[in-house]
């Protein structure tokens, strides 16, 4: 994984108990390109992904992208952006044959396939790709200064990570529709207002609310977040009654975990939880 595309920082999730975990952020370095995807970005978050998966430690994951530095003398200051798109030089002279290996094989899918509780961290442009980087996230916070956008219409393609099929599920298809065709950006409370936005706080806020919420769901017992996130994920791609029934499924197994005994005496006893797994 390279150290320069994706910078890696470990937060504790309770400062004075350190077995309870970290809290890992995932920062997309690229900001004098606006923090855009290309194949070593993308390369380093599949390895990113990789690792954190299997790190024991590990609570909560969240995705932000680089803020600008100082703009030299006589330059325009770069704007903020989480991922502004995908690294268009990247794409010219290429044909299908070349193209399709690369997004099957992508960032997006490595984010969406973790089984962790994943943030993702918005202040500035979120757009195309990087729009679906944000929807491959379980949970968004934005400053009020973000836009997002799929404005790959502009180019004479369509969202080609995941865009088209997530945004659909999550914001509905009229929606998903009017961002496709038009490639217009929307503001942080408008994405709030249609639902692709949790939380909007103002710019120097944003951090601490993004963390405080890492921070509550890193609190929880690692496996039961674990089986709550494959079961909501069943939602979007089972029917109604099958849904029902992985749910029942999954939430009479827990009650053979140490957890759920843990968590039952707690609560009777007004006590905080100590899980097992943490």
């Amino acid at each position: 994984m390279s150290d320069d595309v994706l910078l890696v920082e470990r937060v504790p999730v309770n400062e004075d108990d350190p077995e309870v975990g970290v809290v890992v952020v995932a920062t997309i370095n690229r900001p004098d390109k606006l923090n855009a995807l290309n194949q070593a970005v993308m390369g380093a978050i599949k390895a990113f992904c990789a690792d954190v998966e299997q790190d024991p430690s590990v609570r909560c994951i969240v995705f932000t992208g680089a803020s600008p530095g100082p703009a030299p003398e006589g330059k325009r200051q770069k704007p903020n952006a989480f991922v502004a798109g995908a690294d268009i030089s990247e794409f010219q002279g290429l044909g299908s044959n070349e193209i399709r290996p690369i997004f099957e094989d992508n960032g997006w899918e490595a984010i969406w396939r973790l089984s962790l509780p994943t943030i993702a961290m918005v202040d500035g442009f979120a757009l195309g790709g990087g729009c679906e980087v944000a929807v491959s996230c379980d949970l968004r916070v934005a400053s009020d200064r973000s836009r997002f956008g799929t404005p790959e219409i502009n180019l004479g393609l369509i969202p080609g990570g995941g865009g088209t099929q997530r945004l659909a599920r999550l914001i509905g298809h009229g929606r998903t529709m009017e961002m496709v065709y038009t490639g217009e950006m929307i503001d942080a409370h408008e994405a709030f207002r249609i639902g692709l936005v949790n939380h909007v706080t103002a710019p120097e806020a944003l951090r601490d609310r993004t963390m405080a919420l890492a921070r509550s769901i890193g609190s929880k017992s690692s496996h039961t977040l674990r089986v709550a996130k494959a079961t909501v994920r069943a939602a979007l791609e089972t029917s109604l009654s099958e849904g029902v029934r992985v749910e029942a499924d999954a939430f009479a197994n827990l009650f053979d975990t140490e957890d759920k005994e843990i968590g039952v005496n707690a609560f009777l006893s007004r006590e905080p939880a100590v899980w097992k797994h943490r």
